[in-house]
Parts: structure tokens; C-alpha cells; sequence
């Protein structure tokens, strides 16, 4: 059974900064492409970045690129997110999720096949 577990979380003010950690239950884990998702209330669970399991490829979201950045200790089996001059609309519940069958990075939501419970994030202006 893989489980994920985030943290790091918290309320913070415009321009502040976060770093979500992830940490993964899985002798496999280096070979799994890890994601970062967020939902706000009313909204959908969106892509917001992923990294392969070597860590040489990443993707990101629009909306969080040059601000965000996606990394990963393949030793400690965690993935990690650092997040820069922070938003109000950055306010969401963050989830990191793992997907074991593609050799690269991955965007879309519907390929990964474990889910953390999430971590809140909240920004105030």
C-alpha cells in the first residue's frame, strides 16, 4: 500500500513563502512521477506541477511558473514544493499524488494513482 503524506502548510501573507513537503511510503518510489495538485473551494482539482523520477524533467502550471518550483530527494523518498511571492488566488487545498506507469512527467490528473489527503494553504492580501 503507497501512502502519501504532505505537510507544510499554512496561512501566510501575500508575497510570503511555503515549501509543501511529501512524504511516500514505497520502495519504488524513484521511479514514480510526482505531482502537485490544488483545489479551492467551488473549483476543481488542478494540475499544478510534476517531476519524473529521476528529477531531470518538470512541468508547470502557468499560473505558478517562475514562482514555483517542484524538487525531489529520491533518498528520503519525498517530493518538495517551493512556493515564492505567494498569492491570494494561490488559497487551496494542496495534494501530492504519485503515478507509477510512465517513464517522464505527467500533467494530467486522470494518470495518477495515489493521493495524499492535502495540505491547506491559505493567503491573505
Amino acid at each position: 500500500q503507497v501512502q502519501l503524506v504532505e505537510s507544510g502548510g499554512g496561512l501566510v501573507q501575500a508575497g510570503d513563502s511555503l515549501r509543501l513537503s511529501c512524504a511516500v511510503s514505497s520502495r519504488t518510489f524513484s521511479t514514480y512521477c510526482m505531482g502537485w495538485f490544488r483545489q479551492a473551494p467551488g473549483k476543481e482539482r488542478e494540475f499544478v506541477a510534476a517531476i519524473s523520477g529521476g528529477g531531470g524533467g518538470t512541468s508547470y502550471a502557468d499560473s505558478v511558473k517562475g514562482r514555483f518550483t517542484i524538487s525531489r530527494d529520491n533518498a528520503k523518498n519525498t517530493v518538495y514544493l517551493q512556493m515564492n511571492s505567494l498569492k491570494p488566488e494561490d488559497t487551496a487545498l494542496y495534494y501530492c499524488a504519485a503515478e507509477e506507469n510512465t517513464n517522464g512527467v505527467v500533467v494530467d490528473i486522470r494518470s495518477y494513482d495515489y493521493w495524499g489527503q492535502g495540505t491547506q494553504v491559505t493567503v491573505s492580501s
